[in-house]
This record gives structure tokens, sequence and C-alpha cells, in this order.
């Protein structure tokens, strides 16, 4: 399979991409004056039709026959594609962005945590004492302070 720049340069004369497609090179001709197909042009002007456009060829064929669609359908048809891919692209690029802000922000919730890790205190519910928990064997012992006298 040709590499993506390949498969974008023109080689093809018109009556080799109209063969390749199966079309007739008059209908190249119409659908070049359509817009729906742009093909590359020699230093003399002559029409090169890329594996691209013979691709496109046939796909404008598919439209038209199978489904029946006319030229300004097959034209919408094209800008709606367009767009769903470009959408497509931006939708990858803000997925990409909310992954790296999802990460930022992670990290910087977790050097938060991390600073005030020494200074947070347990809540107990009101009744508790904010003391570590003792056994039920240790909450008999009772320790006698000796107070100095007033």
């Amino acid at each position: 399979m040709p590499e993506p720049a390949d498969r974008a340069r023109g080689v093809y004369m018109i009556s080799v991409a109209a063969e390749l497609a199966g079309m007739h090179p008059q209908t190249l001709r119409i659908y070049e004056s359509r817009g729906l197909i742009t093909p590359r042009r020699s230093p003399k002007n002559t029409r090169l039709y890329s594996e691209e456009d013979v691709e496109r060829l046939r796909r404008i064929q598919e439209l038209t026959t199978e489904l029946g669609m006319n030229l300004a359908g097959v034209e919408r048809v094209f800008e709606l594609e367009k767009e769903v891919a470009r959408m497509r692209r931006r939708l990858r690029n803000l997925e990409r962005q909310a992954t790296r802000a999802q990460a930022e922000l992670q990290d910087e919730i977790d050097r938060v945590r991390r600073s005030f890790k020494a200074e947070l205190v347990r809540y107990e519910p009101p009744g508790q004492a904010l003391v570590p928990r003792r056994s039920q064997r240790d909450a008999a012992v009772r320790v006698r302070i000796a107070r100095p006298p007033r």
C-alpha cells in the first residue's frame, strides 16, 4: 500500500483515472466543475489524478448509483464527512487537554494533602474525646495527678 504522501500525488491522466473509477472521462470533468474532485495539474496543465482522487470518484459513484443520490446530495455528504472529521480531531484535542488538566489537578490535590497532613486532626462526634482510643482493659486504669497546693 502506498505511503499517505504518495496516495495524494497526482499520477494518473484523466483516461486512466476514469478507467480505474469505472467512469467516462467527461464525467470526471463534470465532477471537477462541480468541485467534487480537484486533480493536480502538470506543468503543461494536464489533469493528474491521485489514488485518493480515484477513491473519491469511486465513492461518488457509490453514492449516485447504489444510493441514488444526486450530485447536490453527494456534495452535502462530503461536507458533512469533512465536518465530522474536523469535530473528531477537535474532540481528540479536547480529550488530551482534559487528561492533562485532570493529571495536573490530581498532582495539585496530592501536593495540598501532603502539605496539610501534619495539621489534620481527626474529627470525633460530640461526647468523644480527641485522644487515641483505648481498649476496655485500659479504660479502667486511672492515674492520679498530683497538683501543687494553692
